[in-house]
């Protein structure tokens, strides 16, 4: 066929073996942005200690939750502390050059601490939302491993100084769009078998994280990929998602738990003075726990059993030991 024309591989050429980051750049952050890190540190470390306080209010069987919402923001302390001191970043060729003194230059300033830091607590702000909603492991994992994937693209296309950045964006996306198919979808359902506190909770923090996770995207068009604001800017848009996603996340998370026992979402730990039951003496080896329809409790599939009486959840039932 004479009107196709094949397209040659351009890659070698658009991403040159060449060493393209230097260790110095000319679109940074300044005092202003500096101060606002700094605040945004302060908050994130004042939420850890309250969200850790508050765990002294409940029993330790009932605290994984404030366990995993006190590590978010405690990573995210870390992580802005080290953005306040300007530490933590690479200086990377724009793709656009802009004529904005604001943003005009060669190298910007690119903080991959910002991704170190989602490597972390993305997955938790996810076992926050998914274990509420009582989601069985096996979709909680792959859920946690597309949000990884989502991250590391993100970070990679951050850091190419070509347009295929915007490739890198684009599995990030598809990610995240996985990601609130799981979210929205089959973890309402669940909440919505589960019903009560449960279903309240989910759907505000669920809805609430994927509404502020699809700005993402919108601040790293603005910043990583297009260069069209400042650093400073950089630093309020992507504070503000942070302080909407970690802290008042949590804030809003832990209310909501208050009313719900972890028996009901489908997580039995006992803790370590607590009496063992019967079925937990047997093991899951034994011919009972085989036998389950051998108990006579007539549970359904993922039933939880307090004291003889069945607790339905409609989830898998995950039990530890603290």
């Amino acid at each position: 066929m004479s009107g196709v024309v094949k397209r040659a591989n351009d890659a070698l050429n658009a991403n040159p073996n060449v060493f393209l980051y230097p260790q110095t750049s000319d679109i940074n952050i300044t005092t202003h942005g500096s101060d606002w890190y700094w605040a945004v540190t302060a908050v994130m470390a004042l939420s850890t200690i309250i969200f850790m306080g508050l765990s002294f209010a409940v029993p330790r069987r009932n605290r994984i939750f404030h366990y995993i919402t006190a590590s978010i923001t405690l990573v995210a302390s870390i992580s802005y502390f080290t953005m306040a001191s300007n530490l933590g970043y690479a200086a990377i060729p724009v793709e656009f050059q802009r004529s904005n003194p604001k943003v005009s230059g060669m190298l910007r300033e690119i903080f991959y601490v910002r991704y170190i830091d989602w490597v972390v607590t993305t997955p938790l702000l996810l076992m926050d939302v998914l274990l509420t909603a009582g989601l069985p492991w096996p979709t909680i994992l792959y859920t946690i491993l597309m949000d990884e994937v989502m991250v590391i693209t993100g970070l990679i296309g951050a850091l190419v100084a070509s347009s295929y950045k915007w490739g890198y964006f684009v599995f990030a996306m598809v990610a995240l769009f996985f990601i609130a198919f799981n979210v929205c979808w089959v973890g309402r359902k669940h909440a919505a078998h589960i019903g009560g506190a449960v279903n309240t909770t989910y759907l505000s923090c669920g809805l609430w994280t994927i509404f502020l996770w699809f700005i993402y995207p919108i601040a790293w068009g603005l910043c990583e990929g297009g260069n069209v604001i400042s650093p400073d800017s950089e630093a309020v848009f992507y504070g503000v998602l942070d302080l909407l996603a970690k802290p008042v996340f949590g804030a809003i998370l832990l209310f909501g738990h208050r009313n719900i026992d972890p028996i009901q979402i489908g997580l039995h730990i006992r803790d370590y003075d607590e009496a063992i039951d019967s079925n937990e003496k047997a093991g899951f080896g034994s011919a009972a726990a085989r036998n389950p329809n051998n108990n006579n409790n007539n549970n359904v599939d993922g039933a939880n059993t307090i004291g003889g009486a069945p607790v339905s959840t409609g989830v898998n039932n995950n039990t530890s030991t603290v």
